[in-house]
């Protein structure tokens, strides 16, 4: 059985093999923690931007569009700010549902594209950010972002993707993700 449960509404992802993408992005972020893939599942919903603005509207009161949108299934967030989360425990025979994500076509390719990155390795980036918001992990305070980064761009390394973040040293203007 798939880690990742992927429903495809934008069918632009197809040439991206996207629910293989995903699968790939969620197990690497579960084995850096040292959490079997096998133990879990998530659900993505592929879609584009006038569904993710919906969404995004519906849940969080910001009517506009974004790349990635996180539901976890439990609260695991830190107590303090650049703590490890409270990661699920696996829960035999039955997998742990972490939760859903929304990943939008449009805002994806626009940001690799302003980036000069492969559409590939934003959406492998931005699939491995939603995982670790599943996972509790969170970027609201600074401590907490400087974890998450930390993860993702371990994470990605592994993967063979670059730094998504290298920028923000020369440029710490720029904004980090959009997603909540």
């Amino acid at each position: 059985m798939p880690l990742v449960e992927t429903l495809t509404e934008d069918t632009r992802w197809d040439a991206l093999d996207l629910e293989a993408l995903a699968e790939r992005g969620a197990r690497a972020a579960l084995e850096r923690l040292g959490l079997d893939h096998e133990a879990y599942e998530i659900s993505l919903l592929a879609c584009n931007d006038k569904r993710i603005a919906e969404l995004n509207e519906d849940f969080r009161g910001k009517p506009q569009p974004t790349n990635v949108l996180s539901w976890p299934s439990d609260e695991r967030a830190a107590a303090r700010a650049g703590e490890m989360p409270h990661l699920p425990r696996p829960t035999p025979p039955m997998p742990v549902e972490l939760g859903d994500v929304a990943i939008a076509y449009d805002t994806c390719a626009r940001e690799a594209e302003e980036a000069g990155r492969p559409l590939r390795d934003h959406a492998l980036h931005l699939l491995v950010h939603g995982t670790l918001h599943l996972l509790g992990f969170d970027h609201e305070r600074d401590a907490d972002a400087e974890l998450m980064e930390g993860l993702e761009t371990e994470i990605l390394a592994a993967l063979g993707v670059a730094d998504p973040y290298a920028h923000l040293a020369e440029a710490p203007a720029m904004t980090r993700t959009t997603d909540g």
